[in-house]
């Protein structure tokens, strides 16, 4: 296998299958790949497309999202999951605001030092928002090149140096073919050669693919089992979060007590979303979400 087979096979099947989401259209900006991006981590896409479009018609630059407290991210995140990225997400755009004029920087260092921003986001935003050559790799990414390139069926549990390197070797010299061809192995990953139902029979790269070739081998490791949510802390934590939300004032305890009937769990999971910064205590008998409403005195 060469690398402009591979890259350039990728790439076509790309232009021509791609999903039609709203933040891959021409017209859309840095500000709003970034709000994609945070939202898609660990997240469909089904359930992200409905809440970047209100989030993106509510705060269409930094400077919008800046200009309101916490706890309004926080509701706008809605059941997205895992909302400490809705304040981090804020908190990059209060960044973009004071250090970069309210737009989003383009380059990498700058963007990997806004506050919730990672080398797979920084990547993301400056190859997809900007047409700049650097190697994007997620979970599909990985498994994609892993397969097709290494004959192997399964990439492991995380992100290694050496990924980053197999995958820029399989980029074009030319930025905008590089970005291109980032979102097409991602793409290809997502909707293609998925983890546990690959379609082979609509693959551009099956014919080359070398994990075909070698008869499809199953993973000989341990697997990575789906996350249990039912009866965890996340689950308190979002249901009472839910009631945070829904309030126009300080929840008194006695409201959060009817949440989960769990004394224990329901005190950890409080305090937790406490020192997450995605609640604040008012008194000792009441919450609400972090910044809604007056700073509270502190005697």
């Amino acid at each position: 296998m060469t690398e402009p087979t591979f890259t350039t096979l990728v790439s076509r099947w790309y232009t021509q299958h791609a999903r039609d989401l709203p933040w891959r259209r021409p017209e859309v900006g840095a500000w709003a790949i970034l709000v994609s991006e945070v939202m898609l981590q660990q997240t469909p896409v089904a359930r992200v497309v409905p809440s970047w479009t209100d989030w993106m018609a509510r705060w269409p630059t930094p400077a919008d999202l800046a200009a309101e407290p916490p706890a309004e991210a926080i509701r706008m995140w809605g059941r997205l999951g895992y909302p400490r990225r809705a304040v981090r997400l804020r908190e990059a755009a209060v960044a973009i605001v004071e250090r970069h004029g309210g737009q989003v920087p383009n380059r990498l260092e700058q963007l990997l030092a806004l506050p919730g921003v990672g080398t797979y986001t920084a990547r993301a935003v400056a190859a997809f928002a900007y047409g700049q050559r650097h190697p994007v790799v997620d979970t599909n990414v990985r498994r994609v090149i892993c397969r097709a390139v290494a004959g192997k069926p399964d990439a492991g549990p995380t992100t290694r140096p050496a990924d980053l390197v197999a995958a820029e070797e399989l980029l074009p010299a030319e930025p905008a073919a590089a970005a291109l061809a980032s979102a097409a192995f991602m793409e290809l990953g997502a909707v293609v050669c998925t983890a546990r139902s690959p379609r082979c029979g609509s693959c551009p790269v099956a014919s080359i693919c070398a994990w075909r070739a070698s008869g499809e081998p199953a993973p000989t490791g341990p697997t990575r089992r789906p996350q249990r949510y039912a009866g965890t802390d996340r689950q308190v934590r979002g249901l009472l979060l839910e009631v945070l939300r829904e309030a126009t004032a300080p929840v008194p305890q006695q409201r959060l007590d009817q949440v989960w009937a769990d004394d224990t769990q329901r005190f950890r999971a409080l305090a937790g979303l406490v020192n997450d910064g995605l609640v604040e205590q008012v008194n000792e008998a009441s919450f609400r979400l972090a910044g809604d409403g007056p700073p509270i005195l502190v005697r």
